[in-house]
C-alpha cells in the first residue's frame, strides 16, 4: 500500500494508531537517517480532534520509533507557543497536533510543510463533529502537491466519506477489525 492514500478504519483500542506509525515509517526514515536530520522539514503531519489523543499518539508513536532518531512532536492548544517553537526548531520527523495549533504554526510559519510526505486525519469522523472542517481544509492546502493522505475512523458515515473524496486519490481501503470484533 506504499504510495497510496489510505482509509483506515476499525474499532477503538485496536491498534489503528500503530497502523499509522507503520504506514508513515518509510517516510520519516530517510528524513531523520544522517547528520543533515535536523535541517530537514517534518514528514508527516498527524491532526486529532483533543490534546488528549494528539498527546497519546505522540507517546505511541515515540515508542514504536525507538529505535530510530525520529522525533515525534505534540502540538496542542493550551500549551506554550514558544516552547513548541523550540520543539519544533528540533526538526520532527512527525507533528501530532490539534487542528487550530497545528493552523496558528502553519501560518505562522513555524513548521515548514514542503516535506510532508503523508497528513493523517486521525478520527476523521470526530474531526468532522467537533466542526473542524475547515480547518481541516486550510490544513491541507499547505500540504505539498503528491502527498499521501490518511483518513482514520471508526467509522466513515457520509460526511467523513464525502471528504475523502475531495482529499483524497484512489484510496486503498484498510479495515482492521469489523464492528464489535475489537
Amino acid at each position: 500500500l506504499r504510495g497510496r492514500d489510505l482509509r483506515i478504519t476499525s474499532q477503538t483500542g485496536s491498534g489503528k494508531t500503530l497502523a499509522i506509525g507503520f504506514a508513515l515509517r518509510p517516510w520519516i526514515t530517510p528524513a531523520v537517517a544522517g547528520s543533515a536530520a535536523r535541517l530537514r522539514p517534518p514528514s508527516a503531519l498527524i491532526v486529532a480532534p483533543t490534546r488528549e489523543l494528539a498527546r497519546q499518539t505522540q507517546a505511541e508513536l515515540q515508542w514504536l520509533y525507538a529505535e530510530l532518531p525520529a522525533h515525534v512532536v505534540a502540538i496542542t492548544g493550551g500549551s506554550s507557543f514558544r516552547d513548541e517553537r523550540r520543539e519544533l526548531a528540533r526538526a520532527p520527523g512527525v507533528i501530532v497536533g490539534t487542528p487550530g495549533r497545528l493552523l496558528d504554526h502553519l501560518r505562522r510559519g513555524s513548521i515548514d510543510p514542503s516535506a510532508f510526505a503523508a497528513v493523517v486525519l486521525d478520527e476523521a469522523d470526530r474531526l468532522l463533529d467537533m466542526g473542524f472542517r475547515e480547518d481541516l481544509d486550510a490544513i491541507l492546502e499547505y500540504a505539498p502537491a503528491g502527498h499521501r493522505t490518511y483518513l482514520v475512523s471508526a467509522t466513515f458515515p457520509r460526511v467523513v466519506r464525502s471528504l475523502a473524496e475531495r482529499v483524497q486519490h484512489e484510496p486503498a481501503h484498510v479495515e482492521g477489525t469489523r464492528l464489535g470484533d475489537a
